[in-house]
């Protein structure tokens, strides 16, 4: 049974539906991602900085399918890893980072390494420091890591001999989060236009040959004071507050706390595609940091 709702920040009733029915029978020879460009073109779904929002389409639909509304044509190809691919072209072209893991730990304190080297690399055209970045994730992060979708942030952190200390990405902010909606004051539609505002540390990696006190505190506090600004440069519109959820049984998250992050509650450990009321996963505490002190004020108002 449909009910009309907010999937993927957009509204979606009957006519919303009808509508991609419609564009897929009289396009039965459309691939998936045609299908997914031509109805962001056809909704003017974009970005704030005007850029087509294909992606995101691309999910909706995959959505609105998962829920038995509607029939999407096979896939034509399977998804490839595009960093993996990257990573064969560059070959030896691409700097070894990981040597770094058959020498000596780096020890030292915080000032010994200065100064650090903090770098927004999604911009750049260096495509090697990408490759590096999404291999050091996929290696060493507990979580491994595939690639990014949608607006993000990634920031290579090396000292100042040009050692690699440590990857920090920002992505997508979760679609729904008790404790952050509660601590924020919205409503779901509400939230809907103001999510876009939000963003979530979906991954911070110090490297495990990496010992250095208060690095991980020190970078959290650089990148916080640039991350608004380079969100503005990079997509039209600025970050009012950040999220992350760390796993309550591996972490005790002391860097956040120590970088004035506050802990605003604990998750029930259900996973987003877990329909049932039985946790799947481990706890994990939300913690924030607002950009702005009018943060609440600014999303609602988004």
């Amino acid at each position: 049974m449909l009910e009309p709702g907010i999937i993927q920040g957009r509204f979606i009733g009957e006519a919303e539906i009808a509508q991609v029915r419609g564009l897929i029978a009289e396009n039965v020879q459309w691939s998936r991602r045609r299908i997914s460009e031509h109805l962001a073109e056809q909704w003017d779904w974009r970005s704030a900085s005007g850029q087509l929002k294909d992606m995101a389409a691309r999910t909706l639909l995959l959505k609105l399918e998962a829920r038995g509304w509607i029939t999407l044509p096979a896939r034509r190809r399977a998804p490839s890893n595009r960093m993996k691919d990257k990573a064969v072209r560059i070959g030896e072209a691409t700097v070894d980072f990981f040597a770094q893991e058959c020498g000596q730990a780096v020890c030292a304190t915080l000032p010994e390494l200065f100064p650090l080297s903090i770098e927004e690399i999604s911009r750049t055209k260096q495509g090697s420091k990408q490759v590096e970045f999404y291999r050091l994730l996929e290696r060493h992060h507990y979580l491994s890591h595939r690639g990014t979708v949608g607006e993000n942030m990634q920031y290579l952190v090396s000292d100042r001999a040009g050692n690699v200390l440590a990857c920090v990405l920002f992505g997508a902010a979760a679609w729904q989060c008790k404790a952050r909606d509660a601590e924020i004051g919205w409503d779901a539609a509400t939230r809907a236009l103001g999510l876009s505002f939000v963003t979530n540390n979906t991954r911070f990696l110090i490297l495990p040959w990496v010992r250095v006190p208060h690095l991980a505190s020190h970078v959290l506090g650089r990148i916080t004071r640039r991350l608004s600004g380079d969100w503005q440069e990079k997509y039209g519109h600025p970050i009012h507050l950040l999220e992350t959820f760390v796993d309550t049984s591996r972490f005790a998250g002391t860097c956040y706390r120590a970088a004035n992050w506050q802990m605003v509650g604990v998750t029930t450990g259900r996973t987003r595609q877990n329909k049932t009321q039985i946790p799947q996963a481990a706890p994990k505490a939300v913690w924030l940091y607002p950009l702005r002190q009018d943060f609440r004020e600014a999303l609602c108002a988004s």
